[in-house]
């Protein structure tokens, strides 16, 4: 069995690897001596005190299931907490070991196995091992599930404590897909507890092996969490976890002003810009692999729809003036883009953005038959993001394309886009980790769980870079699924999103930006108070 690091993430040495591999070994020899380490922490303490985080979200029960992850962020800020992976991001590795102590591929590409720590239990008391991890990528049906069971031959159990994966062919993005949260299906669930109550109920009462242990969710308030002090890589240091949904912003400061919280997500505009002057809270941008973009969902509901001339799409690129909307809505804080693949990601293509011309827009509208411009709709927007997409609608109507702002829950929203029931334009962002492959099969191909595309040529192309072993030629077709989008302006790519969160004055450490990339605080068990 040979490691091949290349294949994991681009920005993965094969030093950093080589150290993750070795941290895997160290933190095998760890758990052996946990006995003495948990009376160590002990003597220093136990967890103690509540952290609260003001959320910018109404917290769906559907992101306490790791099977359900959908291609987003916004999952992993609940299963940091309450579950584990078997590898994941954490701070200093892009590919942590975790569950797993080490893993290896077999020199023909067609073999994976990983060791699993020994002596983890869930919250519950089942004992972690390989029938549990088994289950979690069978039951898994979320964001690349189905490249994921395509490609993946059979799951073998060697023993309680090595599990093997066997591929029908080379696939160099297995563990992109597997082991980062470009998918949750490398996150484990009980297979026990879930057979017994069932997928349902493990919603309402998830069990895990994360730092924190599920207390009780109140649908639209909060979810609260306690400390798991057997937590195998350390015992937390705050005891309770309360996080609770505010999807007014104005509130969300207040909260934070007034020590009701102790972080904020989602500050934009004018509010976050009070954190350079009070220094009783303090601004922490996190700029994560988070893109955004507008897609024109009419387009593909209906081959007359304006938005079918590439011309007319053209335009609305055109129109927006995206810095303008960076200074106001992020304090410049984002990144502008012309892709929906973040820089940082292997195999990305830089694309700059359209340069802000309304008189191009206006030209292009009328070559296109709509000298008067036309309605345009509603664009469906997740809330945290209408005053975004809000300024973008007043730049399309000044160049004579109308539309009208329709802001949601995001869980409503996310539906919706799976769904495909959002009829005129449809914002869409993702924050996951990944690489363009895992972006694009989300968003792009026609088997994604949210894109609105069906593209053979795209698709042809797809398939064959997908079990292409040559970098340099899977780049190219990568390169050129990228091109066609930009070229044919399948999107309005808005930016790299710079997300404006804060800390409060009892907060000693939040948590925010200690995992790379990462949009929210984590690992929860780093999180701190002031003594």
């Amino acid at each position: 069995m040979v490691h091949n690091p290349v294949q994991e993430l681009s920005s993965l040495t094969r030093r950093q690897w080589l150290r993750g591999a070795v941290s895997g070994a160290t933190g095998l020899l760890a758990w052996h001596q946990w006995p003495r380490l948990q009376m160590a922490m002990a003597q220093k303490g136990e967890p103690s005190g509540q952290m609260t985080w003001a959320i910018h979200v109404n917290i769906a029960p559907t992101w306490f299931d790791p099977a359900e992850v959908t291609g987003i962020i916004t999952p992993y800020m609940f299963l940091y907490a309450i579950h584990d992976a078997l590898v994941k991001p954490m701070p200093g590795n892009p590919m942590s070991p975790s569950l797993a102590t080490k893993w290896s591929e077999s020199a023909d590409g067609l073999t994976y196995d990983f060791e699993l720590r020994q002596g983890v239990k869930f919250h519950n008391g089942d004992p972690f091992t390989a029938e549990d991890v088994k289950f979690s990528f069978e039951r898994y049906k979320g964001a690349g599930a189905p490249e994921l069971k395509k490609k993946v031959k059979a799951v073998e159990i060697v023993t309680p404590h090595q599990i093997r994966f066997q591929l029908h062919e080379p696939w160099p993005d297995f563990l992109t897909f597997y082991a980062t949260p470009a998918t949750g299906a490398g996150w484990i669930v009980p297979k026990n507890y879930t057979e017994k109550i069932g997928s349902d109920k493990f919603k309402e009462q998830p069990i895990g092996l994360g730092p924190y242990r599920f207390v009780n969710y109140q649908p639209g308030v909060e979810l609260v969490l306690e400390a798991n002090r057997d937590y195998w890589r350390k015992t937390p240091h705050v005891k309770r976890l309360v996080m609770k949904s505010v999807p007014e912003a104005t509130t969300r400061l207040a909260m934070l002003k007034k020590q009701e919280a102790d972080v904020a997500y989602g500050l934009f505009g004018a509010l976050g810009e009070g954190g350079r002057r009070d220094a009783n809270w303090k601004l922490e941008p996190v700029v994560p692999p988070g893109t955004q973009w507008l897609v024109f969902a009419e387009y593909y509901h209906d081959p007359k729809s304006p938005w079918a001339d590439k011309r007319v799409r053209q335009a609305a690129n055109y129109a927006i003036n995206r810095q303008a909307i960076n200074e106001a809505e992020t304090l410049g804080h984002s990144v502008l883009s012309g892709n929906i693949i973040p820089r940082k990601f292997e195999y990305a293509l830089p694309l700059e953005t359209y340069a802000y011309d309304p008189k191009k827009a206006k030209q292009l509208l009328q070559e296109a038959g709509h000298p008067n411009g036309f309605d345009a709709g509603e664009c469906g927007v997740d809330a945290p993001y209408a005053g975004v997409v809000e300024a973008m609608v007043s730049d399309l109507t000044a160049v004579g394309i109308r539309a009208r702002v329709q802001p949601m829950e995001r869980a409503a929203h996310q539906a919706a886009l799976k769904e495909k029931t959002l009829k005129h334009l449809a914002f869409q962002g993702s924050g996951a980790f990944g690489n363009a492959a895992t972006r694009l099969d989300a968003f792009a191909t026609s088997k994604g769980a949210q894109s609105w595309i069906t593209d053979p040529e795209i698709d042809a192309w797809y398939e064959q870079q997908a079990t292409e072993r040559d970098r340099k030629k899977r780049e190219a077709l990568l390169h050129k699924i990228q091109q066609k989008l930009y070229d044919e302006a399948r999107f309005i790519p808005i930016w790299e999103l710079g997300f404006l969160c804060a800390s409060g004055p009892r907060a000693a450490v939040s948590g925010l930006s200690l995992i790379p990339l990462f949009a929210y605080s984590g690992p929860y068990e780093d999180v701190q108070l002031k003594s």
